[in-house]
């Protein structure tokens, strides 16, 4: 666990950048329960920008769930930004390069705007531009233009991919930060395997370089729906990878060995996987000349989620007796009990260990404004292996546990077992023979 010293405010020569991605706003956002959740969360990581003095805030795409957003959710979104980006005091971060954003220099640079913590945003693959009239816009395109947030990392050629960086200074730190906004996996792996994609390199100096993309990661998808590590060209030093929403936030080495990555995830659930259930982060990352440092920092405005595995065989069910329904419901209403139960004992170690590293759930409380609305109110989905039984009504099942889940009508998820190969391939014989016969 890092201390709370390894957060004490940076010096002349340490550039802050907190980092975060797939915030999803909007999300469920008429739900009664989960409506607020993607925003109580939004506020929570600028409300850590702004506790840990960071210099700016960094977004790898989806800030947004759907791609035209509602007012409502724009309204929140603006309001939420606005309340934390603008203020009195000086950013102390220099942007080198010139042409980086589509509405001229960073926000904070505008001379009618006071800014004093500046967000640098790409789009991912649910907030991306789309035509509207003759133009293509996104929804990022908005709080760009009312300099909310820093919009970066667009492509708008459809034959090739430049990359150039906004570089950034602060004292002796020099850092060159490329951006590329979400692009259809397969259309981009074409592009990169034909040597289209291009990263623009400063022409002297030496640089502290960062990546941030949001695009499938080669994690069994298939060689051409995904970025390869391999692709990446070997100079870079760190890489912030969005659209994957599985919390690995620890720097990883790459498998080419000469940069890391880290995987921040998504600061709200979007669907009940069990990538969804590891516990959300976001790092604040201190670069100082060519060295860095990553701590992570646990989320608390974020809804507890718990996931778990059962069969219906072998527990003493018979699926002949008439009442097996009843019997059902009531072995896995227990197993759903025990899951809250360990859910509840995972949330109260989640607010110790924050407290401990300096973010205080009582002080959050008291600061901010959207908070999470009956915590208490959890996520649980329980996959249930079910061969030789029928299923349940999951909106009758889950109706026992109101006040106590949020996700009432999809709790259970029924599966069958897949048949192994050999049952299969002598299930197949045997076919064949009888059509032969």
């Amino acid at each position: 666990m890092p201390s709370i010293d390894a957060l004490d405010p940076p010096d002349e020569n340490t550039l802050r950048i907190l980092v975060s991605t797939d915030n999803h706003l909007g999300y469920l956002e008429r739900d009664p329960i989960r409506g607020f959740d993607s925003f109580a969360a939004l506020e929570e990581v600028l409300y850590l920008a702004k506790k840990y003095k960071s210099d700016m805030v960094l977004l790898a795409g989806d800030l947004f769930h759907d791609n035209k957003p509602t007012r409502r959710t724009m309204h929140k979104t603006m309001e939420i930004i606005k309340r934390y980006t603008m203020g009195p005091d000086p950013v102390k971060i220099q942007i080198l390069s010139e042409k980086n954003f589509a509405n001229g220099d960073a926000n904070y640079l505008q001379e009618f705007y006071s800014v004093d913590l500046p967000i640098f945003s790409i789009h991912g693959n649910h907030d991306d531009p789309t035509r509207d009239g003759n133009e293509l816009l996104a929804a990022l395109d908005l709080l760009s233009v009312t300099h909310l947030v820093n919009y970066f990392g667009r492509q708008d050629m459809i034959d090739k991919v430049e990359i150039a960086p906004i570089l950034l200074k602060k004292g002796d730190t020099q850092v060159a930060l490329y951006g590329m906004g979400s692009l259809r996996d397969e259309r981009l792996n074409r592009m990169w395997q034909a040597k289209k994609v291009r990263f623009q390199r400063p022409s002297e100096g030496e640089w502290f370089n960062i990546f941030a993309l949001h695009q499938n990661r080669d994690l069994g998808r298939g060689s051409k729906n995904c970025v390869h590590e391999s692709m990446i060209p070997e100079w870079m030093d760190l890489i912030v990878w969005g659209h994957e929403h599985e919390c690995l936030i620890q720097p990883s080495e790459s498998v080419v060995g000469t940069f890391r990555i880290t995987q921040p995830g998504s600061s709200v659930a979007t669907s009940l996987t069990a990538g969804e259930s590891v516990r959300k982060h976001v790092g604040v990352l201190d670069i100082r000349n060519n060295q860095f440092r990553l701590t992570p920092m646990p989320l608390v405005q974020v809804r507890s989620f718990i996931i778990g595995e059962v069969s219906l065989n072998g527990q003493g069910l018979d699926p002949e007796d008439p009442k097996v329904d009843d019997h059902v419901t009531s072995f896995l209403e227990n197993e759903v009990k025990v899951l809250i139960h360990e859910a509840k004992e995972k949330r109260n170690d989640l607010l110790i260990e924050a407290k401990a590293q300096g973010n205080d759930p009582e002080e959050q409380n008291d600061q901010i404004k959207n908070i999470l609305q009956q915590p208490e109110e959890i996520l649980v989905r329980l996959k249930v292996e079910h061969s030789g039984f029928t299923t349940l009504n999951n909106q009758r099942f889950g109706a026992r546990f109101v006040g106590r889940v949020a996700n009432l009508s999809d709790i259970l998820l029924f599966y069958r077992k897949k048949e192994s190969n050999d049952r299969t391939g002598t299930k197949k014989k045997r076919i064949n023979n009888a059509m032969d016969k």
